[in-house]
């Protein structure tokens, strides 16, 4: 068979992941802006959310800022600040709320010294040289008939999928969290809390789609490197 035929063949999984990644992504942005128009009970900002969450969690030492955007929300563990936000950090919604909880749950977990998010940050600088290297090695081995040296890209490229993988419990334990404090902090009351849990389940399915588009490059290159070592 022709080698682009076999190319395409495989390329079938990656679309098919970039299609759920991309309506994953599209799906967090109408529910956010679904209960971006309910505004909790208590007219609690996304600022003052993340403060009590931080406090709930015995943290005293993390920063809240403001940042422009929409969805740009993250916690920078080595400045310890979380930055919000224009739609989170002044906003009073259920959806605000949960993303401001869900980000002060990232700062408590470095906090008490959560074990993936410290292997996370522990893996970042190597998965970022070896996304990197991964293509480039992957294509000389090829042209060059270096089967050990496109298995190595593969490799270097695993390790992406392997940041995607480890990233899945550092997000469902922060959103966890956020929920948990969002009910026993009283900060959301009601039907509030159901409604933020869904604006936090419809992000974490952002991460889910990001894994398996990972692994569904990583199945490609595998298979194309494979089907070039027997030729």
């Amino acid at each position: 068979m022709p080698f682009f035929y076999s190319l395409d063949i495989w390329i079938i999984p990656v679309i098919l992941a970039a299609l759920w990644a991309m309506w994953a992504s599209a799906n967090v942005n109408s529910t956010f802006k679904k209960y971006a128009k309910m505004a909790n009970a208590k007219g609690l900002t996304g600022a003052q959310c993340a403060e009590a969450v931080l406090r709930a969690g015995g943290v005293y030492d993390v920063r809240i800022e403001r940042i422009n955007g929409e969805l740009t929300d993250h916690f920078d563990p080595k400045a310890k600040v979380i930055r919000l936000s224009e739609s989170v950090y002044a906003s009073n919604s259920v959806a605000a709320l949960g993303v401001a909880a869900h980000e002060a749950g990232h700062a408590v977990q470095h906090a008490v010294g959560y074990y993936p998010i410290k292997l996370r940050t522990a893996i970042i600088p190597i998965c970022q040289i070896g996304s990197n290297l991964a293509m480039p090695l992957v294509l000389l081995g090829i042209i060059m008939s270096a089967l050990n040296l496109a298995y190595l890209g593969v490799a270097l490229f695993g390790l992406s999928a392997l940041f995607q993988l480890v990233t899945l419990p550092v997000e469902f334990n922060a959103s966890r969290r956020a929920l948990e404090s969002l009910k026993s902090e009283n900060i959301l009351v009601g039907n509030e809390i159901e409604s933020a849990r869904k604006v936090l389940s419809a992000a974490a399915m952002t991460y889910v789609a990001a894994l398996a588009v990972a692994l569904a490059n990583l199945l490609r290159l595998f298979m194309l490197v494979n089907r070039n070592s027997r030729r």
